[in-house]
């Protein structure tokens, strides 16, 4: 498996296939997803990018990382694992009923 990049600072604009595509030059792209809000469907500015191997995702780091896309400075670096999120919210603790 490949290396996972994030990439932040996306025009609102970029599809999935720009991303891709920007990312192509440096190496094989195993995938390329752009985040969304899960109401509206518009994109929230960032994405992730999955290459072949590791060499491809650090050229494509080095290479990438502060550049311009759209007017937009892009950031872009090694994806963390996704931290749990802590379930619930909302009305923990609520009693209820009548007094």
């Amino acid at each position: 498996m490949g290396a996972k990049i994030y990439v932040g600072g996306l025009p609102y604009s970029t599809t999935e296939q720009q991303l891709s595509d920007l990312f192509a030059a440096h190496g094989a792209v195993a995938s390329a997803r752009i985040i969304t809000d899960k109401f509206t469907g518009q994109s929230r500015g960032f994405g992730f990018v999955e290459m072949s191997s590791d060499a491809e995702a650090q050229a494509a780091i080095t290479a990438l990382n502060g550049t311009q896309l759209g007017g937009r400075t892009l950031t872009v670096n090694e994806a963390r694992p996704q931290e749990p999120r802590s379930g619930g919210g909302g009305r923990a603790g609520f009693a209820g009923g009548r007094g």
